[in-house]
């Protein structure tokens, strides 16, 4: 029997995910804290979704956010419901949670993906998977419909960790690549240039290719915002044994920097925009 789903959280990629959902007809419902009546199966509430759906997959900012719709929802939950947690948290948060959702009988799966919004357009979203085996290959013919990859990471605790971990690392690339544009850029190498010789450097990585447009034009309208990258990685810096990282240290207090700057809604490649 084909399950349904209904996604909780249509920002930047759950709308996407919940648009593709609904063209391959699997979509139950949907909802986000603001209002979208016009959305595709827009419901008044998540706990109608909740109450709609098989399986519910929640795409939210941060562990409070998730810990509200968790809340909402828990009278519909029960046996035969899966809840999906897909929103970037921190290993303490998924342990909470998969033990409320548990308790009130339904079944969890952390679910942390990457790949901003030209991936999630695409169907090219990769998710990281935490959970029992069995549920996993009971989700994956839904998560098929919106991503290219989906690994099997181990326990829940395992995929926030490493869902944490790539997003330590694209920050560090973005910091070092604006850092390195505007150095050369001081010295009046052209863009054309620089792009054009990092092509042949053993640095030059996806980060690089996928902010090259952003860079070059200014143009820092979100494929994953300041804010939320900040978020992850105040997550990151509160994970066991990560307190003493110097790059999370550093991109962290940049990504706050230029939170403060006001640009919290852009592209995170806007921390070139600190860099005089």
């Amino acid at each position: 029997m084909k399950k349904s789903i209904g996604v909780i959280g249509l920002g930047i990629i759950g709308g996407v995910w919940a648009r593709h959902y609904n063209d391959a007809g699997v979509l139950a419902g949907a909802w986000n804290r603001t209002p979208q009546p016009d959305f595709p199966r827009w419901m008044p509430s998540a706990l109608d979704v909740a109450k709609t759906a098989d399986v519910v997959q929640i795409v939210v900012a941060d562990p409070p956010a998730v810990k509200g719709i968790l809340d909402a929802i828990l009278p519909a939950l029960g046996a035969g419901k899966i809840v999906i947690q897909s929103s970037t948290i921190d290993p303490a948060s998924s342990e909470e949670f998969k033990k409320l959702v548990e308790g009130a009988g339904a079944r969890y799966l952390e679910a942390p993906f990457t790949g901003s919004k030209p991936a999630a357009e695409q169907k090219k979203s990769v998710y990281y998977l935490g959970g029992d085996a069995a549920l996993i290959a009971e989700v994956e013919p839904l998560l098929s419909l919106v991503s290219e990859f989906r690994y099997t990471i181990g326990t829940n605790v395992q995929a926030t960790t490493l869902k944490l971990a790539m997003n330590l690392n694209i920050a560090g690339q973005m910091q070092a690549l604006a850092e390195t544009l505007t150095m050369v850029r001081k010295v009046s190498v052209p863009d054309d240039l620089f792009f054009k010789v990092i092509r042949q450097n053993v640095s030059y990585s996806g980060v690089t290719a996928l902010k090259e447009p952003k860079l070059r034009s200014g143009d820092f309208s979100p494929q994953f915002s300041v804010k939320h990258m900040l978020k992850d990685m105040r997550l990151a810096s509160r994970t066991e044994g990560c307190d003493d990282f110097p790059v999370l240290d550093t991109v962290r207090e940049c990504l706050f920097h230029a939170d403060q700057a006001g640009y919290s809604n852009e592209d995170f490649s806007a921390l070139i925009k600190l860099l005089k």
